[in-house]
């Protein structure tokens, strides 16, 4: 099944990563980007804790994107099984 656009989650300061959702189905899928991935695809300054919500709303359809190649690919991690998302894996 293709996966869709789930939720905004939040950023998790500690760990510097932003959680997200997609729904495959009805089965939420829990995901995860890291910060420095993000501003990596921007090329810009590191963005402020308080701007990472607006910074995933303009980078989504990138991400999401990119999370679902991972998901097609079955390649989880953690537990429960997620899709994590680093800057290896925005470039090629």
């Amino acid at each position: 099944m293709t996966l869709t656009s789930g939720r905004y989650i939040g950023l998790e300061y500690d760990r510097m990563i932003v959680l997200f959702s997609m729904q495959d189905g009805s089965r939420e899928i829990g995901c995860a980007i890291s910060t420095s991935a993000m501003d990596d695809l921007e090329r810009g300054p590191k963005v402020a804790p308080e701007h990472r919500e607006a910074q995933f709303t303009r980078l989504r359809d990138r991400i999401e994107a990119c999370a679902a190649s991972k998901y097609r690919a079955c390649e989880f991690e953690g537990t429960p099984p997620g899709i994590v998302l680093r800057s290896i894996d925005f470039r090629g």
